[in-house]
């Protein structure tokens, strides 16, 4: 059907409900509407769904989400996992209630047993969950820090790690042979807790999962003597974190936190920010000007679904409070972990840590300060688990440590993707620590400048929604592989990698070689002086994102440097 047929037939079939068709029939007039919606169907990439909620194949509904979830099911089946269950979690959103319950009963009406937590949890305690109970998958209903209008559904595996090669490609296929949706099977919750097969994940889950959280606890006396006096401003942003957030701080000794009144509740409107982003200094203003009032020695946010942490610090000198990227921050808790594994003798021979292509460069200094391998993989923290999971079926290596610059690590491997509850913990225990030596944490981060460089990373991002917009994507990328530069402002660009065709080329010899990373639609140029630059369309979202790193011989050079980089690239958008 063209996208025209399909609207006719969704406005007209009995499989839909009347909500749905009198949403349709509102915009009957509007070609292009129609169009957006019903151009393609949303598609199922390799972390899930992610789209604009509303009635149409390329929205966020419950018919899209029951037709993807019956092609994982139809999945699971083949691999003999429906004994074994799926964990499901959601968040605040809109919808998210129901997405989760609909996913939970299509799940049943296949004869698979479904998870699903009470209330909304943070995606980190459903990549717990599910290994704790044995799951073979599990879903969680989030669109992580897009604006109100989104929402969407990621789907993982055994190891607790998005679905990775060549699983997502199999369970795509799946999903993209649920071509009737009149095919797609599902029931009431009250038939599928008779058959066995609906289960509600409560407080047991959660206790495990702080007990867990505090295992990584490094310096235990430190956070109780100073937790009762440090003072922390916390928002989640109308999100999941908030419990759990404030739960570990109380349980490990700080005190002294005070939660963001206006952002407090789950709110899936997001009504005091245009989106619920920490990396975005608007999503602090309420907290900074709290900050200020109280006097708080440290600022943290995450957003709705707890896998991310946006930060601000106190500079001791001038008492203003400056804001951490999130590389700035996973250096910050990489130097603090290490260090202190280092003086306590917890560090292995065999360490290593991990980093993706588009994080900074400092990491690799760290990783030979310690003595460990450095590891690096594609954007996605899906990758960082899948080396978790390498690591303990081989028997070698030992996990230290992984982030990505997009403000998301893990410490521990009690998960198998970011975690902004167990970072929002350890970045308290640094701050306590550091200030027994009479340090902020601004403080520190410019000691670790002062140790290993002054690496500064910058992104530029361009929104480009729709049918349109997508082929400009397409276009700009095509440009770029086809004509990459040999310059970038002031820079000679060394190597050029495209991920995509698999190729690293290098500009001095003309030699080529493969990139050891999967492919991927990624352009990469290494350039001298330390610097590098990326651009690669986003896997979630209606975007193409510009990144660069630099460094400097100070703060203020490096972000000279970061800046006339970054202009340099986006002439590439133009």
């Amino acid at each position: 059907m063209d996208y025209q047929e399909m609207y006719r037939f969704w406005c007209t079939d009995d499989y839909f409900d009347a909500g749905t068709k009198a949403e349709l029939l509102a915009v009957k007039d509007d070609e292009k509407e129609i169009r957006e919606r019903f151009y393609k169907s949303l598609e199922f990439g390799t972390g899930g769904l992610r789209g604009i909620i509303g009635a149409g194949t390329n929205r966020m509904n419950l018919y899209t989400v029951r037709k993807a979830t019956q092609g994982l099911a139809n999945f699971i089946l083949k691999e003999g996992g429906a004994g074994r269950g799926v964990a499901i979690a959601y968040d605040s959103r809109r919808m998210s209630v129901e997405f989760s319950e609909e996913a939970a009963l299509c799940l049943a009406a296949n004869g698979i047993k479904a998870y699903r937590f009470e209330s909304l949890r943070p995606t980190p305690e459903l990549s717990f969950a599910l290994r704790e109970l044995g799951c073979i998958a599990g879903i969680v209903v989030t669109a992580s820090h897009n604006p109100a209008e989104y929402n969407g559904y990621k789907v993982y595996w055994e190891d607790g790690a998005q679905i990775t090669p060549p699983k997502d490609a199999a369970i795509i296929d799946e999903v993209n042979a649920v071509t009737d949706f009149h095919k797609v099977k599902t029931m009431s919750r009250l038939d599928a807790i008779k058959a066995g097969l609906y289960f509600v994940i409560g407080q047991e889950i959660d206790d495990r999962y702080m007990e867990e959280l505090k295992k990584q606890v490094l310096r235990p006396e430190i956070c109780r003597e100073q937790g009762k006096d440090m003072k922390v401003v916390y928002t989640p942003l109308h999100g999941t974190g908030n419990i759990p957030a404030r739960r570990i701080l109380k349980e490990i000794g700080f005190t002294q936190v005070v939660v963001v009144p206006e952002q407090e509740k789950p709110d899936g409107n997001f009504p005091t920010v245009t989106s619920p982003n920490p990396e975005s200094k608007e999503a602090f203003e309420l907290a900074l000007a709290l900050a200020k009032k109280e006097g708080a020695d440290l600022v943290l946010a995450t957003d709705p679904d707890a896998d991310r942490l946006g930060v601000y610090a106190k500079d001791s000198k001038t008492g203003e409070y400056h804001s951490f990227t999130g590389n700035m921050s996973g250096m910050l808790i990489c130097e603090y972990l290490l260090s202190t594994r280092k003086e306590l003798g917890l560090l292995h021979d065999d360490g290593f840590l991990v980093k993706t292509i588009v994080s900074t460069n400092m990491t690799d200094l760290i990783a030979k300060e310690y003595g460990l391998e450095l590891k690096e993989c594609l954007t996605g923290f899906k990758f960082i688990g899948e080396l978790i999971k390498l690591s303990e079926q081989t028997g070698k290596g030992h996990y230290e440590f992984g982030f990505e610059e997009s403000y998301g690590c893990l410490i521990g491997t009690h998960a198998r993707d970011k975690d902004a509850i167990v970072a929002v913990m350890s970045l308290c225990e640094a701050a306590a620590y550091y200030r027994t030596k009479g340090l902020t944490l601004w403080d520190q981060m410019m000691n670790i400048y002062e140790k290993y460089g002054f690496f500064r990373e910058g992104i530029q991002t361009i929104t480009l929604k729709g049918f349109e917009g997508a082929q400009k994507i397409r276009e700009m990328m095509d440009n770029i592989r086809n004509n990459p530069p040999k310059k970038l402002g002031c820079y000679d660009v060394l190597e050029f990698r495209d991920y995509e065709k698999d190729i690293v080329t290098d500009y001095k010899t003309g030699e080529t070689r493969p990139t050891g990373l999967r492919k991927s639609n990624v352009l990469y140029f290494d350039l001298n002086d330390n610097a590098w630059a990326c651009v690669r369309p986003s896997g979630t979202e209606p975007k193409i994102k510009f990144y660069i790193g630099v460094k400097g011989t100070s703060f203020e050079d490096a972000e000279k440097k970061q800046k006339e980089l970054l202009d340099a690239l986006m002439v590439f958008a133009e």
